[in-house]
């Protein structure tokens, strides 16, 4: 109720506010004049309050909320559900196929959803679509057949049913109320804005990025992180540019099918649906890292947007130089990656999935013997599914799998764990420069002693990791283009 009075922008998409007399429904946030408490109704997603009956609001449209933290921090069931729903799991496969990734039986998954979120599968794989629908209808010129199609909708019908129902305005009425002031779109190009939770430090985010891009897969240009994506129908170019008050996200797709699960990849990515306040407040409890939070709060954990590309290019990266490993890793993808065409910059192929790095010759992998059989281990476990990093995976689980396997010790399975899992109490310990940090700063050196130490840092260590090496001097520590700068000490 307070946030909703103080209109606290910290808790949208953390639950959403429905108004009986008027029938809709806002992130906490909402600039108009908050309803009186017994006229509020709150739901733990935008799907419970349009299955209530609730239209979105159009003042502070809360359909385009940043989405609940509790997905990233959770590792059960119904957290790992909501995860492969954002990744379009139940319009490609449908709900069958979303219970089969989680290990449980339909009922079973559709009583959890209906029990904490107040909305079942379908009704959150509907809110999604209606989403991804206005997207296109805002910042494209498709006919509107061809953004029923490109939403999931099995029907035109059904997609103007759901627009009129979750929007309260035909698509040609909420195409026109967008393109006022509005310069047409670029055909085949979509220009969105990506929300977050404030404050946000881009200079981690986007100079890991850069620093480790590999060559004809990512880019850096014009001050924009560029890359190829691999995506269940077809494949995309996404380029990320940070803004003051959200990330711009320039998407180009074969098929538009794919843009849901495109957008929830790229947040992923940059980390967008974390709670900043939360985080930092905790760690600021440490007196060692609270000059750190203090002087640049809002760090986030760099991600990816393929969990098997990054499990391969950690093996591939152990005990060599940044350079090293983008040398290698761009090996494979213009070995066996995917060419594609890049009319707006230099990317080249899309980095190879498993199924095609499993017929590699290790002999041809400039690296030692055990590093190679590692590497080739890793990629055929991949593809035979002995190892699952999938978006529905369990933490645990996959942290057992990858261990099980030659050549994967600690380091690798929890970097796996921090950047392709998104585990945020990942913690590496035994990383060269998280303890020449933990040394400088006066730090327990020795990794039994600092993981002891980083207890108190739970469950966000991940985020300490950033900080800790924030104190370092390298590139993937600042903004590219932007000069070193002194140590954090």
């Amino acid at each position: 109720m307070r946030a909703v009075q103080s209109k606290d922008a910290r808790f949208d998409g953390w639950f959403f506010t429905a108004v009986v007399t008027t029938g809709i429904y806002c992130r906490p946030s909402c600039p108009g004049v908050p309803p009186k408490p017994e006229n509020m109704r709150f739901y733990p997603t935008a799907a419970a309050a349009q299955q209530a009956g609730f239209r979105a609001c159009k003042r502070c449209r809360p359909d385009a909320s940043p989405g609940s933290p509790r997905w990233n921090e959770r590792a059960d069931v119904v957290a790992r559900a909501m995860r492969l729903i954002a990744d379009g799991v139940v319009d490609r496969d449908g709900v069958s196929g979303l219970a089969t990734r989680v290990g449980y039986s339909t009922r079973q998954i559709e009583r959890q959803l209906l029990a904490e979120m107040g909305a079942g599968p379908l009704a959150l794989a509907r809110a999604q679509r209606a989403q991804t629908a206005r997207i296109l209808i805002e910042t494209t010129s498709l006919t509107m057949s061809d953004v029923a199609h490109g939403a999931g909708f099995g029907s035109v019908r059904a997609f103007n049913d759901t627009v009129r129902e979750v929007f309260a305005l035909t698509p040609s009425e909420l195409r026109a109320r967008a393109a006022r002031g509005h310069q047409a779109a670029t055909p085949g190009v979509l220009s969105l804005r990506l929300p977050f939770r404030a404050p946000l430090c881009p200079a981690n985010l986007f100079g890991h990025l850069a620093a480790t891009a590999v060559p004809g897969v990512e880019e850096w240009r014009d001050g924009a992180y560029r890359r190829t994506l691999r995506l269940p129908r077809g494949h995309g170019v996404v380029a990320l540019r940070p803004e003051h008050d959200h990330i711009a996200c320039v998407l180009t797709l074969t098929d538009l099918r794919d843009l849901s699960t495109a957008i929830t990849r790229c947040r992923q990515l940059l980390d967008l649906d974390a709670d900043p306040v939360a985080v930092d407040d905790l760690l600021r409890r440490d007196p060692v890292l609270a000059p750190l939070v203090d002087k640049e709060p809002g760090r986030r954990v760099p991600r990816t947007v393929d969990a098997d590309e990054f499990a391969v290019r950690a093996v591939l990266g152990q005990q060599v130089s940044t350079a090293a490993a983008r040398t290698h890793a761009g090996r494979l993808a213009a070995a066996y990656g995917r060419p594609i065409t890049d009319l707006g910059g230099g990317l080249t192929h899309l980095f190879p999935d498993a199924a095609a790095l499993a017929e590699l010759d290790p002999a041809g992998l400039a690296l030692p013997r055990a590093r190679r059989e590692a590497v080739v281990t890793l990629v055929r476990a991949l593809a035979r599914g002995d190892v699952d990093l999938g978006a529905g995976n369990d933490w645990q689980r996959a942290r057992a799998q990858l261990a099980a396997l030659p050549g994967l010790g600690p380091w690798t399975v929890e970097t796996i764990a921090m950047r392709a899992l998104g585990d945020p109490d990942a913690f590496v310990p035994g990383d060269l420069g998280v303890r020449v940090a933990a040394r400088e700063l006066g730090l327990p050196a020795t990794p039994a002693a600092l993981s002891r130490h980083a207890a108190a840092w739970r469950p966000w260590r991940a985020y300490a990791v950033q900080h800790l090496w924030a104190t370092g001097d390298h590139p993937i520590n600042r903004m590219p283009d932007t000069p070193p700068t002194k140590r954090i000490l």
